[in-house]
């Protein structure tokens, strides 16, 4: 299914900042984000003046350069880049978001405050599953400059003011307005033809810097991942296998296994799932990671999802598309109401034909550098 939940006010930074947790095994990926040996926050280095103020509110330099490094520094960590001519606006539309976030929460009740805490419970362990194990989650963490509490922090926030729109602004969606979108759009109800198969990895990249190991190390590689192809055809336990000899965190502790349809994997490796039949072991399989030995466990057909497995999921989707439409106009007024004064010329938004400066900013996505 297509239809995608996004907070409705997500701040740039913890945008980004999730963007680098979602899950990045060996077939996924080709690189390696490096991490930094120390987080070095703004207020370490910069002036605490205020850029912005209000009633009730406050942003400093420091806030506003803590947020941008974040961004920056999860943008590196998947080799991407923000264009220098592209800061300007980038600061100004953080620190659009920075005032939304504090004028929201500034309107929190203690339900509000609660829902956010239970969210952010809710979805860690879910970001740290994605993550494939807790080691590679808090490597992850390191390789943009964040604990886990400063995760969490940002996270409570940002759910904490999605549940002060949804309960300043109300909408009712029925099940009749969940039922005519199911029918008008069969397109996102879709489930591609999927296998669920496992594999082991023997990788061919140093797991630090991501350099191809020596010939000499790769005969090794393939010497163990033939000796371990015999036992899996012999019949010995292929999960069992995986937890001992995958290189690949994402899917090791998980014996190997992977649900995926097609255009989700490097073409070798997913044209050879493809093609084997359910039980069958592969060939050793090479890819620009390493050897992989791979095990179809079944293939799943293409289907239409019924609308009993999706109604929540689209009844929360229309809700948000609803809300989100009164969002610009409602932050617009949060604004006036609270006499908002941005102290820095520069800072201040430019509103295009068409836009109001007021549009929330949780779109903006850094610049692909790959």
């Amino acid at each position: 299914m297509k239809i995608s939940k996004k907070s409705l006010v997500s701040l740039c930074a913890v945008a980004a900042l999730l963007a680098a947790y979602t899950s990045r095994s060996a077939m996924q990926t080709n690189t390696a984000p490096a991490t930094p040996k120390s987080a070095i926050k703004a207020s370490d280095l910069f002036t605490n003046n205020v850029v912005a103020k209000g009633k009730g509110i406050s942003i400093t330099r420091s806030q506003l350069d803590d947020a941008l490094i974040s961004i920056k520094t999860g943008a590196a960590a998947r080799n991407q880049t923000i264009p220098p001519e592209q800061m300007a606006m980038l600061e100004s539309q953080v620190l659009q978001r920075l005032i939304q976030l504090q004028l929201l929460t500034a309107k929190a009740t203690d339900a509000d405050r609660a829902y956010g805490k239970e969210q952010v419970q809710k979805r860690l362990p879910e970001i740290k599953a994605r993550a494939g194990s807790d080691d590679a989650f808090e490597k992850q963490l390191k390789s943009i400059g964040m604990t886990e509490s400063e995760l969490t922090a940002k996270m409570a926030e940002e759910l904490t003011a999605d549940a002060v729109l949804r309960r300043e602004l109300k909408v009712n969606v029925s099940d009749d307005d969940v039922k005519k979108f199911y029918d008008e759009n069969p397109g996102q109800f879709e489930e591609p033809e999927t296998v669920r198969a496992a594999h082991i990895l023997f990788g061919t990249r140093d797991s630090v810097t991501g350099s191809e190991l020596s010939e000499e190390k790769k005969a090794a590689k393939k010497k163990t991942a033939e000796d371990v192809l015999k036992r899996a055809r012999k019949g010995e336990d292929f999960a069992a296998l995986a937890k001992e000899y995958s290189e690949d965190p994402g899917s090791k502790d998980k014996g190997g296994e992977y649900t995926f349809p097609r255009g989700k994997m490097v073409p070798e490796f997913e044209a050879a799932a493809f093609s084997l039949n359910t039980n069958q072991v592969s060939d050793i399989v090479t890819t620009q990671f390493g050897y992989h030995i791979i095990k179809l466990y079944e293939k799943l057909p293409a289907k239409k999802v019924e609308l009993a497995k999706v109604k929540d999921d689209i009844k929360e989707y229309l809700s948000r598309d609803a809300l989100q439409k009164q969002v610009p106009d409602y932050l617009e007024k949060l604004q006036k109401d609270a006499n908002v004064q941005i102290l820095d010329e520069k800072l201040k938004p430019v509103e295009m034909p068409g836009e109001s400066p007021m549009k929330p900013a949780g779109n903006l996505k850094p610049a692909p550098g790959k």
